[in-house]
C-alpha cells in the first residue's frame, strides 16, 4: 500500500488543471410580441336540438345509426302514417260535401235575387237563403283548414333533422308509442349537435375585462375581449396553441358570487375533432404589441427566489445580472426588467 502511494503522488503533481468550458455568446433577440393571458373552459354545441314528435302515433320506422352524421332535412323517425291519412281522406271528403252545398245555396241565392224582383217571394224568404249562403262559405273554409291540418299531421310522422350535426343514439325502437304534441310530456327520441363550427366558453376576472376594455378604447390596438378578437387554443395532449379562433361573444353580467365574466368563442371544425363538453386552454392577447427582449431559457439561472443571467463585460469578465421574467414566445423567454439589448 505504501509503495502504491508513492507512485501515485507524481503523477498528481504532474497533472494539470482541466481547460476552461468554451459557451456561447449572443445578445438577447428583439422583437415585437403580445403577451396572452390562458384561460381553461369548454367546447359547446352552437345548435343543439331535441328531437320530439309533434303527433303522437306508434313508432314505425328508424332511418339512422346511432352517433352519425345527419344533414338538415334527412328523415331519422317515422310514425305509424295509416291513422293520419284516414283522417286527411275525410276531411278532403268533408270538404267536397262543403263545396257541394255551397254551390247549391249561390244557385238558390241566384234565383232568389230574381224572385225578389219580381215580387215573388218575401224579404224574410230571401235574408234565409243569403245566410244559408253564408254559412255555406263558412263551411267551405273550415273543412279547408282541417284538411290543411290533417295534411300537416301526416308531414309530421316524418321526423327530420333541424340542423345538420351528429345524432346521438334513439331513446325508442319500433314499436313504441310516441307521446307528440307541444306540452311537456312528449317523447324524446334522440338529440342533435352541431358540431362546425364549434363554440369554447371560458370565464375571467373582473380585471381582465376592464384591461381589455382600456385597451379598446386606447385606439392603438384592436384587443377588446370581445367582438373578432382572435384567440389560441389547444387540447389536453398537444404542446402548443395551433388552433386559431375569434370571440364572438361576451356577457353582459359579471358573475357577483365568483367576480367572473362568461366569453365565447368560436372554433372552425370541419375535421371533427373538438367535441362539445371537451376541456382545453385558451389564449386571449392581453396587451398591446410592444418591442421586448427574449433569451433562451437554458441561459436563465436559479437563485433562491431570483433569476439571473451570466454577462460578458467588456473586460471579457462575467457577471450576474438579476432580471424579472415573462412569458414564454416560440421558445424563448421574455425579460421585462434587468437586461439591456447590448448585453
Amino acid at each position: 500500500l505504501l509503495a502504491a502511494a508513492c507512485d501515485d503522488g507524481p503523477q498528481q503533481a504532474a497533472g494539470s488543471p482541466p481547460p476552461p468550458p468554451q459557451v456561447d455568446v449572443a445578445k438577447p433577440v428583439v422583437k415585437d410580441i403580445v403577451e396572452y393571458d390562458d384561460y381553461t373552459g369548454r367546447f359547446e354545441a352552437s345548435e343543439s336540438v331535441e328531437v320530439r314528435a309533434r303527433v303522437s302515433g306508434y313508432l314505425d320506422k328508424v332511418y339512422f345509426t346511432d352517433g352519425q352524421m345527419v344533414k338538415q332535412g334527412d328523415i331519422l323517425f317515422t310514425i305509424d302514417k295509416r291513422p293520419f291519412q284516414n283522417a286527411l281522406d275525410q276531411a278532403r271528403a268533408n270538404l267536397e260535401t262543403a263545396k257541394s252545398n255551397l254551390a247549391f245555396t249561390e244557385a238558390d241565392l241566384a234565383r232568389g235575387q230574381q224572385l225578389l224582383r219580381e215580387r215573388t217571394i218575401s224579404e224574410q224568404v230571401f235574408q234565409q237563403r243569403s245566410q244559408a249562403h253564408r254559412n255555406a262559405q263558412a263551411a267551405v273554409a273550415a273543412n279547408e283548414a282541417q284538411v290543411r291540418q290533417a295534411e300537416l299531421d301526416l308531414e309530421f310522422t316524418d321526423l327530420k333533422a333541424p340542423i345538420p350535426g351528429r345524432i346521438g343514439d334513439r331513446r325508442l325502437s319500433p314499436g313504441n308509442l310516441v307521446t307528440g304534441g307541444t306540452g311537456g310530456s312528449t317523447t324524446l327520441l334522440a338529440t342533435i349537435v352541431s358540431t362546425d363550427p364549434i363554440r369554447f366558453e371560458f370565464t375571467f376576472d373582473e380585471a381582465s375585462l376592464l384591461r381589455y376594455e382600456r385597451l379598446a378604447r386606447d385606439g392603438s390596438t384592436d384587443i377588446a375581449g370581445r367582438g373578432q378578437t382572435t384567440v389560441r387554443l389547444k387540447l389536453l395532449d398537444e404542446r402548443s396553441f395551433a388552433h386559431i379562433g375569434r370571440m364572438d361573444f361576451v356577457d353582459n353580467v359579471i358573475e357577483r358570487s365568483t367576480g367572473t365574466i362568461r366569453g365565447r368563442a368560436q372554433f372552425s371544425n370541419a375535421d371533427g375533432l373538438f367535441t362539445p363538453g371537451m376541456f382545453a386552454r385558451v389564449q386571449v392577447a392581453g396587451t398591446a404589441p410592444y418591442e421586448a427582449l427574449l433569451v433562451p431559457d437554458v441561459a436563465i439561472g436559479t437563485e433562491q427566489a431570483r433569476k439571473f443571467v451570466l454577462v460578458v463585460g467588456a473586460d471579457n469578465t462575467v457577471r450576474q445580472k438579476y432580471v424579472i421574467l415573462g412569458d414564454a414566445v416560440d421558445g424563448l423567454r421574455v425579460i421585462k426588467q434587468g437586461l439591456a439589448a447590448d448585453d
